[in-house]
C-alpha cells in the first residue's frame, strides 16, 4: 500500500508538470528586514519582464520594504517597478477597498491580514482583508490589470486609490465611472518630465466621489499637488457584491494610458485574463522542465525561475500605431524603440544575463537594442538602470553584458554603435561614478586603481574593469576589429595580476606608488572591495582562472586556497562600514566559512575547482549550496535575490552546469540535482541532460557522455548545447579522487586557450601616471583627530572661500559628532566639482560634493557645509527612514547649529495652508523643532539614533510622544509657535 501510494504521487507530480505555476511561491525570499535579508523580494505579480507589477503593500508610502512576511496589515495594493527595497520604486500608484467608512489615511484603511487567507501565484493574487470584509483579486497583463473586489457584506463601500508623494494629480470622471492621474515618485536619479499616468476604469456608478491631499478632503474633483489621492463609494446591494477595476498606467501620457488598457484588456473579464496570464506563466517556465525532484526542489527551481524572468522591466509601449516607443529617463523625451531598466549589471552580468542568452536569445536582444537606445539618448551604458542611470556599486560590467549577448545569440544591427558605447564607458567617467569607469585615469595609466587615491572600493574597480576589457577585446575579436586594438583591451584584461599579493595569495588594495596598502587584513570588508573583503574578490578573474592559479603557485596550491574559504570560520571585520552590513551577517549565519553565497562576488567560486583538476569538490559544494541555503519559503534565500541573478545561479547549477566566464563559450559543469530535465530552445530543439541514478548521496560524476560519445571535459560549449541533443551523467555516491583531467579538458582560460595573444601582450606595462592629467590632489588638513580632504576639481573658488568651507568643517563637525553619533567617519572628502548640478550630495563613501557655481552665486550660505555634514553624521545605513524624515534632520540641524544663516538669508518657512511635515526639508526642520520644545528637547537626537540604528519606523512618533505623526501636525497646525534665533 505504501508503495502504491508513492508512485501514485510521483505520478501526480509528473501529470501536473505542465502547470508549472502552481510551484511558485512569490512570497519565497519576503521574510526580509533591512539588517537580515532572506531574499528582500516581495509577491510581484506580474508577467514575465512586465512594465508593471502589483503587490500588497503592508510598509508606509515610499519604504523599500513594502511587504514584509512578518507584517499583520496591508495598506493597499501598490503599482510598483521597484527592483530592489534598497533600490526603492519608480512610477507608484496603490488601490485600497475599504468598508463601514470612508477613511484613507494609511493608519485608517490598513486592515489585518493572515497568510492563511492569502493566495499569492506569479499571475493571481488574492486575499481576504479582515477590518473590511472584503477580498481583494488582482490578475495582470504587462501594463494593465484587473481588480476583483468582492464586498461580503452591504456595509458602505468604497475604493481609495493613493497616488503617493512627491508630486502627483488625480481627477475622479463620475459620469465615466473612471479615475485618472499621475504620479511622480522616483526614488533614484533626476529625471526630466517623469510620470506615471493611470487610468481605473471601474464597471459600478459612484455614489460617493472626494478628492484628498495630504490628509484632507479638498473641494472639485480633481487635484493636484504633494500628495494626492481620490476615494469612491459604491451602493451594495447584495453580500458576496463584486466590483470589477481595469487599470494600466503609461510613462508616456493618459491617453497612452487609456491605449494600453484598450489593447491588454479592453472588454476582457477577470477570469481571461488570469488563464492568458497563467499560459502565459506555463509558456515561460515550461522551457526547462524537470523530472526526479522532491515537492520542495520543484517548488524552490520554479520559484526562482520566476525571479529570473521578472527583470529588468520593459519601459516600451505600443503607440496607436503599433511602433515601439518609451519615455526616456535619460534625456525626458518619447522617443523610438525598446527599452528595459530596474537591473543592476553588478549583479547580474554573472547568471542572470547567460541564462537569458540561452533560453531567451529574442528578449535580449530586444534587451540589447534598449542599451543602444539608452547609450543614444544618455551618452553613456547604464550599469544600474532604475529606471535610468543609477549612482550605485561598481563595474563597468554592460562591456560583459553586451559582449555575451552578441557573441552568443543576440546578433544586433547596429553592434558597432553598442561596441562604440563599450569604448566610450571603458576610458571615460561618466555623470556619476557607477557610470563609466570612476579612477579611469589611473586604471589606464596604472593597469589599476591605486588604494590611496580617495577611490573607495578600488581593488574592486580594478578586478571587473580587467575583466571587462576582456569581454571587450572578445566582442572586438568578433567584430574584425583591428589587431592594436584587440591587443590593447587583451593587455588591460591582465591588469588583474597588478593587485594580486603573491605573500598572501589574494587580492590587495596598491598605492599610487606601486607599495601594497598596509595593515593588510583580508576579511576586512568593503574598503578596496565591494559588499566583500579579499577572500570573496580574489576570485574574480573570471578569464583567466589558471593564471590566477599559477601566480598562487599552481592548481594544488589554488585549489587549497579554495578550501580556505570554507575551512576558515566565519570571521569578519567591519570597521569600514561603522557595523555589520547584512551582507555579513548573513555570511555568518550561514556556517559555510567565508563563502558568502547571499552576495555575488564569490557565487561563482565553488566552480573554480574544475579548473584545477579537483571537479569533485565542485560537485560536492554545489550540492551543498543548493540544500542548504535555497528553500521555496520565505525565508528562502541567504542574502538579496538580486533581479534575478541569486535565483539564475541556482538555475544553472539545478541543471547541471554554469557559465562562469560570460563573454566565453563556456559553461563549467558541476552536479545536476534532477534525474533530468529537458532545455526547449526558441528554435524547438531540445537538450536533454540525464543522470537517472541521481540521488541525495549520488552527487558525484563518475562517467559523462555527450550525444552518446564519452565525454571528458568539465565543460559544455554553448553553441554545442544550442544544437540539442543530451548528456547523460552517471551519478556515484563516491568521489571519483583520482580522476585525471586533461589539459584540453580544463575549463576557458585567456592565458591557457589563447597563448599566442597572450604571450604578445602579456609583458607591455601600463603608460604610467606621468602620461595624463591626474585628479586634482587633496589639501590634507588634519586637526583635533579629525582630517578634510579636501579637492578642488576646477579652482575658481577662492582660496579665503575655500578656508572659509575648512573653517566651517573643523567648527561644526565636532559638535555634530559629540551631539549626535560618536561613531560618525573621523576622515572626510570635500570635492568642488562643477560637473555636479545640485547644490551639494552627500555620498555614500564619505564624500560631499560641492557645486561651485552655487557659491559663486550664494557666497554667504556657508552652512550648507552644516546641512551636509550632518548627512556624514547620520550615516543611515537602512532604506526604511523616509527622505523627508532625513533631509528634516539635517535642516534642524542647520537651523539650530548654523553659523552663517542671517547672512546667507536662509530660515525655516512659517506654517502655511499648504504645508504638510513631509512635503519639504525646512518645513519638515520647523515641525522638529516644535517637538522638541513641546514634547521631548532631545527628541531629534532619539530620532536620528533610531533612524541610524535600524529601530526608526512609524510607532516612533507615538512611541516618544504619545501620538502618531499625523496627530502632532494636527497639534502643530494649531498652535505653531516656536523659537528660534539664527546666527
Amino acid at each position: 500500500m505504501i508503495a502504491v501510494l508513492a508512485l501514485s504521487c510521483a505520478a501526480a507530480v509528473k501529470a501536473q508538470v505542465k502547470d508549472l505555476v502552481q510551484y511558485v511561491n512569490p512570497l519565497m525570499g519576503s521574510l526580509s528586514k533591512p539588517d537580515l535579508s532572506n531574499g528582500n523580494t516581495y509577491p510581484a505579480i506580474g508577467t514575465p519582464w512586465p512594465m508593471n507589477m502589483w503587490t500588497p503593500q503592508t510598509g508606509d508610502n515610499g519604504n523599500g520594504w513594502q511587504y514584509t512576511y512578518t507584517a499583520d496589515k496591508i495598506r493597499g495594493f501598490k503599482q510598483t517597478h521597484q527592483p530592489s527595497p534598497w533600490m526603492n520604486d519608480y512610477g507608484v500608484f496603490s488601490i485600497m477597498p475599504v468598508s463601514k467608512k470612508s477613511v484613507f489615511k494609511q493608519e485608517e484603511r490598513a486592515s489585518w491580514f493572515t497568510h492563511k487567507t492569502e493566495v499569492a501565484q506569479p499571475h493571481y493574487y488574492s486575499v481576504y482583508l479582515a477590518d473590511h470584509h472584503i477580498t481583494t483579486e488582482i490578475t495582470p497583463t504587462e501594463r494593465a490589470a484587473i481588480f476583483r473586489i468582492t464586498y461580503h457584506s452591504t456595509d458602505s463601500a468604497f475604493v481609495v486609490v493613493d497616488g503617493f508623494r512627491r508630486g502627483s494629480y488625480i481627477k475622479i470622471i463620475p459620469e465615466e465611472n473612471k479615475i485618472v492621474g499621475y504620479t511622480t515618485f522616483h526614488a533614484r536619479g533626476r529625471l526630466k518630465n517623469f510620470a506615471n499616468y493611470f487610468v481605473l476604469q471601474f464597471n459600478t456608478s459612484f455614489t460617493f466621489k472626494k478628492v484628498w491631499s495630504k490628509d484632507k478632503y479638498v473641494d472639485g474633483l480633481d487635484v493636484k499637488a504633494d500628495t494626492t489621492g481620490a476615494i469612491i463609494g459604491f451602493n451594495i446591494t447584495e453580500a458576496n457584491q463584486q466590483v470589477i477595476v481595469k487599470t494600466a498606467s503609461s510613462f508616456i501620457s493618459l491617453e497612452q494610458a487609456e491605449l494600453n488598457l484598450k489593447n491588454e484588456v479592453g472588454s476582457k473579464t477577470f477570469d481571461a485574463v488570469k488563464a492568458e496570464t497563467q499560459q502565459l506563466w506555463n509558456n515561460v517556465l515550461g522551457k526547462i522542465q524537470v523530472e526526479g525532484a522532491t515537492e520542495e526542489q520543484l517548488k524552490t527551481f520554479y520559484s526562482c525561475y520566476y525571479r529570473a524572468v521578472m527583470f529588468p522591466n520593459k519601459l516600451y509601449e505600443k503607440d496607436a500605431t503599433g511602433n515601439i516607443v518609451h519615455y526616456s529617463p535619460y534625456n525626458g523625451k518619447v522617443e523610438k524603440g525598446f527599452l528595459y531598466g530596474g537591473t543592476g549589471f553588478w549583479d547580474t552580468f554573472r547568471a542572470l544575463y547567460p541564462f537569458l542568452n540561452l533560453m531567451y536569445p529574442s528578449v535580449n536582444k530586444e534587451m540589447q537594442e534598449g542599451l543602444l537606445n539608452a547609450y543614444k539618448e544618455g551618452g553613456f551604458l547604464p550599469e544600474w538602470s532604475s529606471p535610468g542611470f543609477a549612482d550605485i556599486m561598481v563595474g563597468n560590467n554592460s562591456a560583459s553584458v553586451v559582449s555575451d549577448a552578441y557573441l552568443k545569440s543576440a546578433k544586433i544591427k547596429d553592434i558597432n554603435t553598442l561596441y562604440e558605447a563599450l569604448l566610450n564607458g571603458a576610458n571615460n567617467e561618466g555623470p556619476m561614478h557607477a557610470v563609466g569607469r570612476y579612477g579611469v585615469k589611473y586604471y589606464n595609466a596604472l593597469g589599476y586603481v591605486p588604494y590611496n587615491v580617495k577611490i573607495n572600493e578600488n581593488v574592486a574597480r580594478t578586478l571587473e574593469y580587467a575583466y571587462d576589457d576582456f569581454t571587450i577585446f572578445k566582442l572586438a575579436q568578433k567584430l574584425g576589429r583591428p589587431a592594436s586594438e584587440i591587443e590593447l583591451y587583451a593587455q588591460r584584461s591582465l591588469n588583474y595580476r597588478n593587485v594580486f599579493d603573491k605573500g598572501h595569495k589574494l587580492m590587495r588594495g596598491k598605492n599610487a606608488d606601486g607599495n601594497f596598502q598596509a595593515p593588510f587584513n583580508p576579511l576586512k570588508w568593503g574598503d578596496a572591495f565591494t559588499e566583500g573583503n579579499s577572500w570573496h574578490y580574489t576570485w574574480s578573474v573570471f578569464h583567466d582562472i589558471d593564471n590566477l592559479a599559477n601566480l598562487m603557485g599552481g592548481r594544488k596550491q589554488f585549489a587549497n586556497m579554495l578550501d580556505s574559504v570554507f575551512a576558515l570560520p566565519p570571521v569578519f571585520d567591519d570597521s569600514y562600514y561603522g557595523g555589520t552590513i547584512h551582507e555579513i551577517r548573513e555570511m555568518q549565519i550561514a556556517n559555510m566559512g567565508q563563502y558568502a553565497h547571499g552576495n555575488q562576488p564569490i557565487q561563482h567560486m565553488i566552480y573554480l575547482y574544475n579548473y584545477a583538476g579537483e571537479s569533485y569538490k565542485t560537485q560536492y559544494w554545489v550540492r551543498e549550496a543548493m540544500n542548504r541555503l535555497y528553500k521555496p519559503t520565505p525565508d528562502g534565500y541567504c542574502g538579496d535575490e538580486d533581479n534575478g541573478q541569486t535565483s539564475a545561479w541556482y538555475i544553472f547549477s539545478a541543471i547541471g552546469f554554469y557559465p562562469v566566464c560570460p563573454g566565453s563559450d563556456q559553461y563549467v559543469i558541476g552536479a545536476p540535482l534532477f534525474k533530468k530535465a529537458t532545455l526547449t530552445f526558441e528554435d524547438g530543439k531540445k537538450f536533454v541532460i540525464n543522470a537517472p541514478a541521481n540521488s541525495a548521496s549520488n552527487r558525484y560524476i563518475k562517467t559523462q557522455t555527450l550525444n552518446g560519445a564519452a565525454y571528458s571535459k568539465t565543460w559544455l560549449s554553448y553553441f554545442d548545447v544550442i544544437k540539442g541533443g543530451s548528456f547523460a551523467l552517471n551519478m556515484s555516491s563516491a568521489p571519483d579522487k583520482a580522476r585525471v583531467t586533461k589539459e584540453s579538458d580544463l575549463p576557458y582560460s585567456f592565458s591557457k586557450d589563447e597563448k599566442a595573444l597572450y604571450d604578445k601582450v602579456k609583458a607591455i606595462q601600463p603608460p604610467g601616471l606621468s602620461t595624463i592629467t591626474l585628479p586634482a590632489k587633496p589639501d590634507t588638513i588634519t586637526k583635533n583627530g579629525l582630517t578634510l580632504y579636501m579637492i578642488d576639481e576646477e579652482s575658481s573658488l577662492t582660496k579665503e572661500f575655500k578656508q572659509r568651507m575648512i573653517d566651517a568643517f573643523f567648527l561644526q563637525y565636532p559638535k555634530l559628532i559629540q551631539k549626535y553619533n560618536l561613531n560618525a567617519k573621523k576622515a572626510i572628502n570635500f570635492v568642488i566639482d562643477p560637473k555636479y548640478d545640485g547644490v551639494a550630495v552627500t555620498t555614500a563613501d564619505n564624500r560631499i560634493v560641492y557645486n561651485p557655481a552655487w557659491f559663486h552665486k550664494n557666497p554667504e550660505d556657508i552652512d550648507v557645509v552644516t546641512h551636509e555634514l550632518m548627512h556624514v553624521t547620520q550615516a543611515y545605513k537602512f532604506n526604511n527612514v523616509p527622505g523627508w524624515v532625513t533631509e528634516g534632520i539635517a535642516d534642524y540641524v542647520r537651523a539650530t547649529e548654523g553659523i552663517n544663516n542671517v547672512k546667507g538669508k536662509w530660515t525655516m518657512p512659517e506654517l502655511q495652508a499648504t504645508h504638510n511635515y513631509n512635503n519639504a526639508y525646512r518645513i519638515t526642520a520647523r515641525f522638529l523643532l516644535w517637538i522638541t520644545q513641546n514634547y521631548q528637547k532631545d527628541f531629534v537626537v532619539k530620532l536620528d539614533d533610531a533612524a541610524r540604528t535600524n529601530k526608526y519606523s512609524s510607532d516612533f512618533w507615538k512611541a516618544n510622544t504619545g501620538k502618531t505623526v499625523e496627530e502632532l501636525w494636527v497639534e502643530y497646525k494649531a498652535n505653531p509657535k516656536v523659537e528660534i534665533t539664527y546666527n
